[in-house]
């Protein structure tokens, strides 16, 4: 019998079950913690490691992982719940405006423009969503765009894969070149205790490298695609595919006649994406925020399409259905970090790599703690999270080694951006893998070559800039 690779599910489940069994072999241990002020959270000690009573994970902490990954049960607490509402509501907006038919006739009128030239909308879509990513660390919100791409990219000729690969290399590698994001570059410079600006001409030219090599990783694979679709790594599902995110149209059907109504819809989708962005990078949104404006825009949609009540919610919660198996996949991965932290591993995984790092010289220092974030990176997947653990301990001992903390900063910055664009630790990842109907192996198999590129090119740069 055939080896079939397992589901996101099962991949997840296996992890927490992993991370467990390690809670009872990894010591135990914790920093002691001070609440900085400037960041708004308790950030760890130096030097005060020590070892604490092990709390090893059993079979119900396993159990009950993924439920503590959506809130806590002792507090409370949300942990991945209003992701997982945010991508319900995004799900039956999405449904909504579907079914007016507003999107099959957009994407046609679209197709017909752009006969010739679809190419250059990778470019152009994969700058849009690195500027994001650098600016604001998109992440989470780009879930919002799958449903919406794939769709564009099929249409063109493409498959979904190139979709997946636009949004989320796309944002990853903006994120991964983070000039002024504030949730990974200023939060992790405010605890190294160096201004944010501080190796900005660095992270402008990673970024600038590392998007050439994505925009042309992208585009070369989608031109094999669009000339020999059985070269496409989903090329298996493309009928399945097909039907999905075009609703079942074929190419020899009548094309969506294109009204002023569904101009008028389009207009209030995209203003919807818009007032996010805007709300996310200026407005202090979160995604309460944004699941409160999707609901509003699904409303407001209904009214122009004049559906009736029973219509507009049976849309909508059919919508919201269709995103549910993405919901849960994101409270899962969160599971895996609740079974390090309440086993407190976490900390001596931090301590075994602050004792890797002492007294090596410039070169070896730097890209040693370029490898040693983005491990903790897979274990650790939030940049902001990540930054607050480790910039304490870590930033100080570039003193030693005569290396620029702003270069810990970059070198944390970039290893937790390349990670993020493969692991299954993430939410993001997991959740933006199964929106595009991509399986997991394939995306590992197919951006394996690229990180390979990015890893040259982020190494050179550290290493040059260390010594410089």
């Amino acid at each position: 019998m055939k080896f079939k690779f397992p589901t996101a599910y099962t991949i997840l489940f296996v992890l927490i079950a992993v991370v467990a069994i390690a809670t009872w072999f990894v010591p135990a241990g914790q920093y002691d913690r001070v609440e900085n002020e400037l960041l708004g959270k308790a950030v760890p000690v130096p030097g005060s490691y020590q070892v604490v009573d092990p709390q090893p994970q059993g079979f119900f902490d396993v159990v009950l992982a993924p439920i503590a990954g959506f809130y806590d049960p002792a507090t409370y607490e949300a942990q991945a719940i209003d992701v997982a509402l945010f991508v319900l509501v995004i799900g039956g907006f999405l449904g909504i405006v579907a079914h007016t038919g507003a999107i099959d006739a957009g994407i046609a009128k679209a197709m017909a423009r752009m006969e010739g030239h679809e190419k250059w909308m990778i470019p152009i879509l994969m700058a849009l969503f690195a500027a994001g990513g650098t600016i604001y660390g998109m992440a989470e919100e780009s879930l919002a765009f799958y449903t919406l791409i794939i769709p564009v990219m099929i249409a063109a000729g493409y498959d979904a894969a190139v979709g997946v690969a636009i949004i989320m290399l796309g944002a990853g590698v903006g994120t991964l070149g983070s000039t002024i994001n504030p949730f990974a570059t200023v939060i992790a410079s405010d605890a190294a205790g160096v201004p944010f600006t501080n190796g900005i001409m660095l992270r402008f030219a990673l970024l600038g490298a590392c998007w050439l090599a994505c925009v042309a990783f992208v585009m070369r694979y989608a031109a094999r695609v669009k000339a020999n679709p059985d070269l496409s790594i989903v090329a298996d599902k493309r009928e399945s595919n097909e039907a999905h995110f075009l609703k079942g149209k074929r190419e020899n059907d009548a094309p969506v006649a294109f009204t002023g109504t569904h101009g008028v819809i389009l207009v209030i989708f995209a203003a919807s994406f818009g007032v996010m962005i805007w709300g996310v990078s200026v407005g202090g949104w979160w995604m309460a925020e944004m699941s409160g404006l999707f609901l509003v825009a699904a409303i407001v949609v209904g009214l122009i399409a004049r559906m009736g009540e029973e219509e507009f919610t049976s849309t909508f919660v059919d919508g919201a259905r269709d995103l549910l198996g993405v919901a849960l996949v994101i409270g899962i991965a969160r599971g895996i970090v609740i079974v390090m932290d309440a086993g407190n591993i976490t900390d001596t995984i931090l301590y075994w790599a602050e004792g890797a790092v002492n007294g090596l010289g410039q070169v070896a220092f730097i890209n040693t703690m370029f490898g040693l974030q983005g491990l903790l990176s897979f274990l650790v997947p939030s940049s902001s999270g990540l930054a607050v653990l480790t910039m304490p301990i870590m930033a100080p001992l570039a003193d030693f080694s005569n290396v620029d903390r702003s270069l810990v900063v970059t070198a944390y910055q970039s290893a937790s951006g390349l990670v993020n664009l493969i692991t299954p630790t993430s939410a993001v990842v997991m959740g933006g893998l199964a929106l595009g109907r991509v399986p997991y192996e394939r995306w590992l198999k197919f951006t394996l070559p690229l990180l390979g590129v990015l890893i040259v090119i982020i190494m050179a740069g550290l290493s040059l800039s260390a010594i410089a």
